[in-house]
């Protein structure tokens, strides 16, 4: 029994030894080493040329052209508020009312004494006129006559500062009524009807503020200044204000000035820009992202921002060949940061390059290629998305 075991033993391991080379099918398993490799599916796009934006971006506020503490300038009690809430006002537009009647007082009674003045200085000059009659045919002194003229300046004088008197009580009257100083938008009211203000009180009645136009102050990295400064002198430079998180365009308008000094604590410089706010798209306080545009490059080589990878020897691309294999290219880019990407050498125009999927990729890998879409994977859309630090 032993030996018949041992003997089908023997005869049974050249057979599975043949079958485990071989597969059920007879065919040598190395044979499959002679198979085509299977295709990687990926994303490609041509190199193209187009007009690039230089652009900086960087956070902002909305802040107002004028914002103003509307205060009364005499004390009194607030007899009437002419606005509303909310409302836009013009510049003059009358918006609260003092009590005028103390006011009013204080002229009539400015006006009485300066007509007492003048009657006492009209009858001042008759007798300055006759006694200088007298005195020139030697019936009067003369110095009677220069100490009647002496009288008669002194009353003028005192008549002029009557009219001062009139004056001055005629503005405290006016400014019983308070008016816009500017163009604006009023606040919230801060003190009711009946209350008694004060000159010398801090708080307001309200605050407007000038809105049309409004300006945005935005930072940008001390080592963008000159870039800035160098591009501002030769032209206006156009700034767009985004909402914060990018999802709306809210004004286009120009950038006025460059702070006159660098915030040593956050190393970033100050800018200020103005727009038209026609719409009111833009509100005081806002916070707002500001790109500003130093140029454009000109027909420049781009590719979508996905093609460009980082490796030990720098930057490159895999670029797809008529055989629908890829190679392994080194690329130089004048401009990394933006969206579609600048490359200044290792590539030609209209040459095919991996936007996504390059992970399995190898150099002589062969792929199944398919064309990027307009704003896919990082498609060149001649638009530029800079980075957040406003690197150009």
């Amino acid at each position: 029994m032993g030996l018949a075991f041992g003997a089908l033993l023997v005869v049974g391991l050249p057979a599975v030894l043949w079958q485990t080379l071989h597969g059920r099918s007879g065919t040598p398993a190395a044979a499959g080493l002679g198979r085509q490799p299977a295709t990687i599916p990926v994303t490609v796009a041509a190199a193209s040329r187009q007009d690039v934006p230089r652009i900086l971006q960087g956070i902002g506020t909305a802040q107002a052209v004028n914002t103003v503490t509307i205060r009364t300038r005499v004390d009194g009690a607030l007899q009437a508020i002419l606005f509303t809430e909310g409302q836009e006002v013009k510049a003059g537009d009358p918006l609260a009312r003092i009590d005028p009647r103390p006011y009013q007082a204080a002229l009539d009674q400015a006006t009485a004494k300066k007509r007492q003045d003048e009657a006492q200085l009209a009858n001042a000059r008759h007798d300055l006129a006759r006694y200088e009659n007298l005195a020139q045919r030697d019936f009067g002194s003369h110095q009677q006559a220069d100490t009647q003229k002496a009288q008669v300046d002194q009353l003028q004088a005192q008549v002029d500062g009557d009219q001062a008197a009139i004056d001055n009580a005629r503005l405290q009257l006016d400014y019983t009524t308070i008016r816009s100083p500017v163009d604006g938008r009023i606040g919230f009211r801060q003190v009711d009807i009946g209350n008694i203000l004060h000159a010398s009180e801090t708080t307001g009645i309200a605050v407007v503020t000038q809105t049309r136009p409004i300006s945005v102050i935005f930072s940008l990295p001390e080592d963008r200044l000159h870039s800035v400064v160098q591009a501002m002198a030769a032209g206006p430079l156009p700034v767009a204000i985004d909402s914060r998180d990018g999802r709306n365009h809210l004004g286009d308008g120009v950038l006025k000035l460059i702070d006159n000094q660098v915030d040593q604590t956050t190393g970033t410089i100050r800018l200020k820009a103005e727009f038209p706010n026609a719409d009111d798209r833009l509100w005081p306080g806002e916070f707002v992202t500001a790109r500003l545009t130093l140029g454009t490059d000109r027909q420049v080589l781009t590719v979508p921002p996905g093609a460009v990878q980082r490796g030990a020897d720098g930057l490159h691309v895999y670029v797809a060949k008529p055989d629908n294999t890829v190679e392994l290219r080194t690329v130089k880019a004048a401009r990394l940061d933006t969206a579609p990407v600048v490359i200044s050498d290792g590539l030609r125009d209209g040459e095919r390059v991996v936007v996504s999927g390059q992970l399995k990729l190898q150099p002589g890998s062969r792929i199944d290629p398919r064309q990027a879409g307009n704003g896919t994977d990082g498609g060149t859309d001649g638009t530029a998305v800079p980075v957040a630090d406003g690197a150009p």
